[in-house]
């Protein structure tokens, strides 16, 4: 990429933004612009049913086979944890090759993790309601569940890097992050595309918008409550899965990062515009997360 092309690619252009989120969401699922595979769900239960039944299917073609599943996990959405322990009980799914590499957790402002019950404790979370309601006989062994912290980073990534990854899970933020994947907000470095595509795991301060969003998201706005830094697994190994699927029903938050990564070239600020380059990489979204006010109030002018 020559250095004009990737200053081009660092911004989106927001004349374009603004006739992307005037699409109508009915109207974006079999649109003649998308770039990438795209697939729109009723609501929430919809959706957690879809996420279950497909790492279910990963995990239960691989049993049959004799091979074991490598999959890269996050923390979230959160509805579709009891609709996949429900599958995995219900057809006695074993769990004994599925190793499970976890996205990312969020550090305290000296780059520790957090105490046990912080609600942005992902550890805790997951083990409470990922692995929790699985039948004990079923379960993913200790062993193979690598939960990334300041401490395993070196030994995570040698894992990962040992054989394929079958698949990668996730949601996206405010900004298109997948993982803690977040566009640069420093006034001095400015990554491009092939940076982001390259980057792997590290600790990072997170943005000021991302803590924003979480603090209006989960604390009713007290910014002061909410983790600065996290730990975070990177593009290359989030998209070195065979296949990459990543979901949204969280509404108003994540509307306009659907939109650009549906319409957009890939570009520094929306990271996830990078999942257009993956062979078999799809994005979900409930209805909620779909529409758009901008598409929803045809009388605004903004320019």
């Amino acid at each position: 990429m020559s250095q004009k092309n990737a200053a081009n690619s660092m911004y989106v252009d927001p004349r374009r933004l603004y006739e992307w989120c005037k699409v109508p969401a009915e109207a974006l699922p079999n649109h003649a612009d998308l770039r990438v595979p795209y697939r729109q769900i009723a609501d929430s239960a919809a959706m957690g049913k879809l996420m279950a039944q497909e790492l279910g299917e990963v995990i239960e073609a691989n049993n049959r086979s004799g091979r074991g599943t490598r999959a890269i996990i996050p923390c979230g959405p959160k509805c579709w944890y009891e609709p996949f322990a429900e599958y995995v009980n219900s057809r006695a799914i074993s769990l004994k090759k599925f190793t499970v590499f976890h996205m990312d957790e969020c550090l305290d402002w000296q780059g520790q993790l957090l105490p046990k019950n912080h609600p942005y404790n992902f550890q805790t979370f997951m083990e409470t309601h990922f692995y929790g309601p699985i039948r004990a006989e079923l379960t993913v062994p200790e062993r193979q569940r690598f939960w990334l912290t300041p401490a395993t980073m070196e030994k995570t990534r040698i894992a990962i890097a040992e054989g394929p990854i079958d698949i990668t899970v996730g949601g996206w933020g405010q900004d298109g992050h997948v993982a803690y994947n977040q566009p640069s907000r420093q006034p001095f470095h400015h990554p491009t595309v092939e940076d982001l595509r390259n980057c792997t795991i590290r600790i990072q301060n997170n943005n000021v918008d991302t803590l924003i969003a979480l603090a209006q998201r989960s604390f009713g706005a007290a910014y002061q409550f909410v983790p600065p830094m996290s730990v975070t697994l990177g593009l290359r190994e989030c998209l070195s899965a065979k296949k990459v699927r990543v979901y949204s029903d969280t509404g108003s938050w994540k509307q306009t990062a659907l939109r650009v990564a549906l319409f957009s070239e890939p570009v520094a600020e929306y990271p996830m515009t990078l999942l257009q380059q993956h062979p078999d990489a799809c994005i979900t979204a409930t209805l909620e997360t779909a529409r758009h006010p901008i598409s929803e109030n045809p009388d605004w002018e903004l320019f």
